[in-house]
């Protein structure tokens, strides 16, 4: 859901600025603002699509959700910011194959989680390290998982994210519709110095201002292979660049490939 005290403190700071923040907010995403923000509705289906119900009521944030990625049948890959922070509590299912936030699909309880064991808060002021996770289904689900990519795509290769993150960049709303946005691979540079690198994919939306936000935590980024088919390249991990709106961008997201040894490690020791 990205880094709860980066929520809180937004939070804190729409409030102060009031009525007139909002509104310059409202018109700055007038042109179709959406989950990812001011993204559009999906133009196909994806079944490995999943969503992750979660709040953190202390921090303000009541019925909210992260995205996650069917890779098994019994598995989803996230971030691991989404299963650990402060004030964090999860409903315990993961809703799988929907374009809806709270009904279709299949839904599956947590069986158990796996974090990262070199996972990093980055508090808001850097780049989260190692923010991925695994969660184990209780039992298998039929929906077709997303191969995970062989290798990141090099800078400028295009790719899509999906999330039901929040509508814009100062309300902890969440839509009921999936979202997604087209993107591109950036070069490191293109993020803050110290945020990107070979496990952080610095992304650069092709759509002006719009990025994932707040609740698009732990969801897909895709890019396609070789037979023209998605396949997951990234995970949702925060913004790649401090004290800027989310959809003034970049993304940064964690690489799936740089972990691909560590998931196939997890997944063969605890099925």
């Amino acid at each position: 859901m990205f880094d709860r005290k980066a929520v809180r403190r937004r939070a804190a700071r729409t409030a102060t600025v009031g009525t007139l923040a909002v509104a310059v907010c409202a018109t700055l995403l007038s042109g179709g603002a959406g989950a990812v923000v001011n993204g559009t509705e999906p133009t196909e289906h994806y079944p490995f699509m999943a969503v992750i119900p979660e709040s953190a009521p202390e921090h303000g944030v009541h019925d909210g959700n992260c995205g996650a990625s069917l890779i098994a049948p019994r598995w989803v890959l996230t971030a691991a910011h989404c299963l650990r922070g402060d004030g964090l509590l999860l409903e315990g299912v993961v809703r799988i194959g929907s374009a809806d936030r709270k009904s279709g699909g299949t839904v599956r309880a947590i069986e158990r989680t796996f974090v990262h064991p070199g996972y990093r808060n980055g508090d808001g002021t850097a780049a989260n390290r190692d923010d991925i996770a695994l969660v184990r289904l209780d039992r298998p689900v039929a929906e077709q998982p997303v191969p995970i990519a062989e290798r990141a795509g090099r800078p400028g290769t295009p790719t899509r994210i999906l999330g039901f993150g929040t509508t814009s960049d100062t309300e902890l709303t969440f839509p009921e519709r999936l979202r997604e946005l087209r993107t591109r691979r950036g070069a490191d540079t293109e993020c803050a110095p110290g945020y990107a690198d070979r496990t952080r994919l610095c992304t650069i939306s092709r759509v002006p201002g719009a990025m994932a936000c707040f609740g698009d935590s732990g969801g897909p980024q895709l890019q396609k292979g070789r037979h023209g088919r998605w396949e997951l390249v990234g995970v949702t991990s925060g913004p790649g660049t401090p004290g800027v709106p989310c959809s003034a961008g970049p993304g940064l997201y964690t690489s799936a490939p740089a972990y691909s040894a560590w998931i196939r490690r997890t997944i063969r020791h605890n099925s």
